[in-house]
């Protein structure tokens, strides 16, 4: 039997192969979870190409969802029930943005919108995704999020790094006011992979060149797999009393002196 046997997911953020979010749907399915995708906009075409490079004889649906469209939060209950799943066992957020005139070095000359921008998808949707998936989640289950350690001003990260900040924050609050219904919410904070999102922040090397040196177990920048499995752990029932929780998969840096 899998870990995940019986478990019906939502997962977001599936835009190519070499991304969390592709493993975790990867390993969710081979662990026996039936799972739905999100995506919108131009993005769409992207997810439901490489959906079909998961496992199983038909590639997971793709329901549309813009986590700043209150509209499409509104709708996706009845989107993931259209697309075939009467409940939802988990959830995995698996979004950020920031323009990148708010990171590379550009801290201090930042302007609101911009910022505005960040915090809105990079955090604010970790709220409202949990809001809008609460009302198939109603045997309880798990909310898990994608951050980088937080607690640190990372070189080049800038405006990004305090958006974590704020979803470290926001999935302690989360935690507690969804606690009372069943849901967990945790965090995995993944060390630097070589993803398509860390390639879009402009001096990213600098953040991941020293990382393997530094961490104790060693690190391999070019797989998600490890980050994957402590999301489909999380998203099991294996953590029935862990919520508002970091779960650090980053070789052990995090706990390092510099």
């Amino acid at each position: 039997m899998g870990l995940l046997e019986g478990k019906k997911l939502l997962i977001t953020g599936v835009l190519t192969d070499s991304s969390i979010a592709f493993h975790t749907a990867r390993l969710a399915i081979e662990e026996g979870a039936e799972v739905v995708l999100s995506s919108f906009g131009r993005q769409m075409k992207l997810t439901s190409a490489f959906a079909k490079r998961l496992p199983g004889d038909t590639p997971p649906p793709v329901v549309q969802l813009d986590v700043t469209s209150d509209e499409d939060l509104a709708g996706l209950a009845d989107a993931v029930r259209e697309a075939g799943l009467d409940r939802l066992d988990g959830v995995v957020h698996s979004i950020g943005f920031a323009p990148q005139s708010v990171m590379g070095g550009n801290f201090l000359s930042g302007e609101w919108e911009d910022v505005a921008t960040a915090l809105q998808v990079s955090t604010f949707s970790y709220k409202a995704l949990g809001v809008a998936a609460r009302p198939l989640m109603t045997d309880g289950g798990a909310v898990v999020g994608l951050t980088f350690d937080a607690q640190f001003a990372w070189p080049v990260y800038d405006w990004m790094g305090v958006a974590k900040a704020g979803l470290e924050a926001a999935n302690r609050y989360l935690a507690r006011d969804l606690g009372p219904a069943g849901i967990r919410c945790n965090l995995v904070s993944a060390g630097p992979i070589k993803t398509t999102a860390a390639k879009s922040i402009p001096g990213f090397e600098q953040m991941e060149a020293a990382w393997p040196e530094r961490a104790p177990l060693g690190w391999d920048q070019t797989t998600a797999e490890p980050t994957a499995r402590t999301v489909a752990a999380l998203l099991s029932d294996w953590f029935p009393a862990t919520t508002g929780e970091i779960v650090h998969v980053d070789g052990g840096v995090h706990a390092m002196g510099q």
